[in-house]
């Protein structure tokens, strides 16, 4: 069977430089190589711009990414604020001047130029990955049930800062992949998500969608299938069943009420960095009997671990290929 499969490829472009994650988030030449090379290799849509791509909204406002072990992806760990009253006085950032933004912006337009035939896109983080780096995840979650009505309003908040940050890209002449992966459970509850995070994920993803002009995907790691019907009401063309939820109870919810979404199914992304040929191709057959022969089915990889050898992704693909 014919399935489009693309891996993702976030802090795994690094392995095309010789340099540690750390190293490549950090500088504009290196990040630029390691997603060309990456490009060159697996062929996949769509390039997302990045090594970390979590954090770049956070430490535009301020938080400190800190400097991991040797492989290890950067990451904040410390909260840039100490209260929910804090975190609302937070003024917005200015995605030309505050952090990496514009860097990775430029690595953008540099790769766009060099791969003409390749779907290139700047990663935006939604409102409640945001809150999680800034306020950090425990406090966070307090919040949530100590004041849900001031957490919505700061995510709503959270949410329209991103309109700067989502024009920058499109004046670049780049497009706009969306991240929401904190947001599912179970850190938030199903009704947690329904109160707190959907107005402003449902904002977030209208305003972003005016700016670039058509609907961009909604992607969100986790248990996803509790939350499917609100993700959809988003009006996302795009969404991604991972191997944390009910897979096939999900593409069957999507193809029944939603057909025309695009449905990217992932694989354990564990099994597509072990060296088991035997377990890789049984894991593309469990996804190929999900997707069942459905249109608008793709295969995804989850985010590809920086271990992955590039090999197993050619085996993947030569699998797939084979009549």
């Amino acid at each position: 069977m014919k399935i489009p499969f693309n891996p993702s490829v976030y802090e795994h472009a690094a392995r095309f430089t010789g340099r540690t994650p750390w190293e490549v988030s950090r500088d504009p030449d290196l990040m630029f190589e390691g997603h060309r090379a990456a490009y060159l290799e697996y062929r996949h849509t769509p390039i997302v711009v990045g090594i970390d791509i979590y954090n770049l909204e956070a430490e535009a406002y301020g938080a400190q990414v800190a400097v991991p072990g040797p492989d290890g992806i950067p990451a904040i760990f410390d909260p840039l604020v100490s209260s929910l009253d804090e975190a609302r006085r937070l003024p917005p950032f200015d995605p030309a001047r505050d952090g990496r933004i514009a860097m990775v912006i430029d690595v953008g337009r540099r790769l766009a130029a060099a791969l003409p035939q390749a779907d290139v896109r700047i990663p935006l983080a939604g409102p409640f990955s945001i809150a999680f780096n800034l306020r950090g995840i425990n406090q966070l979650c307090e919040d949530v049930a100590a004041d849900p009505d001031a957490v919505a309003a700061w995510l709503m908040t959270l949410a329209e800062n991103q309109a700067a940050f989502a024009r920058a890209v499109v004046a670049a002449g780049l497009d706009v992949a969306f991240f929401e992966s904190a947001a599912a459970p179970p850190l938030l509850s199903p009704r947690q998500f329904q109160q707190v995070e959907l107005p402003a994920l449902r904002h977030i993803m209208t305003l972003t969608a005016s700016i670039a002009g058509h609907s961009v995907p909604c992607i969100m790691g986790g248990n996803t299938y509790l939350i499917l019907d609100g993700i959809l009401s988003t009006g996302t063309g795009y969404v991604v069943c991972n191997v944390e939820t009910n897979q096939q109870a999900f593409v069957d919810r999507v193809c029944a009420t939603h057909p025309e979404v695009n449905v990217r199914i992932n694989m354990d992304p564990r099994i597509v960095a072990c060296e088991d040929r035997a377990a890789i191709f049984a894991e593309v057959d469990r996804i190929l009997a999900i997707a069942a022969g459905r249109p608008n089915c793709l295969m995804g990889t989850g985010c590809l671990p920086l271990e992955t050898p590039p090999g197993n992704i050619r085996l993947i693909r030569e699998y797939l290929a084979a009549p």
